[in-house]
Parts: structure tokens; C-alpha cells; sequence
């Protein structure tokens, strides 16, 4: 009983170099390069132009490892290749993101401005007052550095203020009953 995601081949595209030494898997393309140590117990190959990934075992942990090797080199690929991005809404009156330099200056509804600077390898653009955009080719800190600035001022429940992702749907609650 091996992995089911693991078992699957991942796709090398057109313009993605791909090397694997050892246990040492890295990946390079057109938005940057990335690299990754398969863990012990996994070993990958480049065949016809896909990457292979076979287990040393059956047992749990290995298969467990598995999957994750293959998730996360799968992911590099895409994100040397294309590249990952998140988009944040700001919504409520006041409310609005400016660029700053290389980072974002915010304003929340706070005393205080809260400024934002991007770590290594990601990017931000400001298309709007009231919308991000994330970018980078690690899927991982993409999604970390959006979360962290949703949680600047996370949205409420009652009229849907805050930072919100595009694609998330706020769960509204009924305000006061009047009589």
C-alpha cells in the first residue's frame, strides 16, 4: 500500500531545469530557482521528461514521506515555472493599503499606521487601495505572508471589516434584534 500522491509523476515544463544529486532536488526557471533535500528513504529519478519518486519501504513514515516529497517538490516545480500569488481584500471605511518602497503601509482603523515589508523572495503590488497581491515562487511563504497580513485585522462578522482573502466568504451574523 504505497502513497496515492506519491505514485503520481510530476510533469517537467518546457523552460524548467530540474537536477537531482543525491538526495539533493533542485529546480530552476524563469521566476527564480528553488531547492529541496528529499528525505531519507526516497529516492527520485528524471524519466521522459517527469519526475519519478519511488519509496525505499513500505512502512509508515516512508510513506508518509512520500506524498510530502512529492507535494512539495511538485510545488516548486509550478512555482519556479509560474509562480504563486494571493490577493487580499480590504474592506471597511478608512480602510486602505498604500505602497511603501518595496513594502506596504496600512491603515486599519488603528491610532497608527502598521508598515509591511516583503522577506526575501516575495513581492507585493498594491493595484488598488482596497487590494494586495502577494507573489513569490514559494507556495509556503506566499501563503504565510498573506495570513500574516489578514491577521493585522482579520475580518468581523457583523459588516465584514478587515483583511480578507478574494476567494473567502465571510460567515455574517445577525446584528442587535430591535424591537
Amino acid at each position: 500500500m504505497a502513497s496515492h500522491i506519491g505514485k503520481l509523476p510530476i510533469a517537467i515544463p518546457a523552460g524548467v531545469e530540474v537536477t537531482i544529486e543525491g538526495q539533493n532536488f533542485t529546480a530552476k526557471g524563469a521566476k527564480g530557482s528553488d531547492s529541496y533535500v528529499i528525505p531519507e528513504g526516497i529516492t527520485a529519478v528524471v524519466e521522459n521528461n517527469e519526475i519519478v519518486l519511488t519509496p525505499a519501504d513500505d512502512l509508515r513514515p516512508t510513506r508518509a514521506k512520500h506524498g510530502l516529497a512529492r507535494s512539495i517538490m511538485a510545488g516548486m516545480v509550478k512555482g519556479v515555472h509560474d509562480g504563486y500569488s494571493k490577493t487580499l481584500e480590504i474592506v471597511g471605511t478608512g480602510y486602505r493599503a498604500v505602497a511603501k518602497g518595496k513594502g506596504i503601509e496600512f491603515f486599519l482603523g488603528y491610532s497608527h499606521t502598521i508598515t509591511v515589508n516583503p522577506p526575501e523572495g516575495i513581492t507585493f503590488e498594491v493595484p488598488n487601495a482596497n487590494q494586495v497581491i502577494v507573489k513569490g515562487i514559494d507556495k509556503q511563504a506566499v501563503g504565510q505572508v498573506a495570513a500574516n497580513i489578514r491577521k493585522l485585522r482579520a475580518p468581523e462578522p457583523y459588516k465584514g471589516k478587515g483583511v480578507k482573502y478574494a476567494d473567502e466568504r465571510i460567515l455574517r451574523k445577525a446584528g442587535k434584534a430591535g424591537k
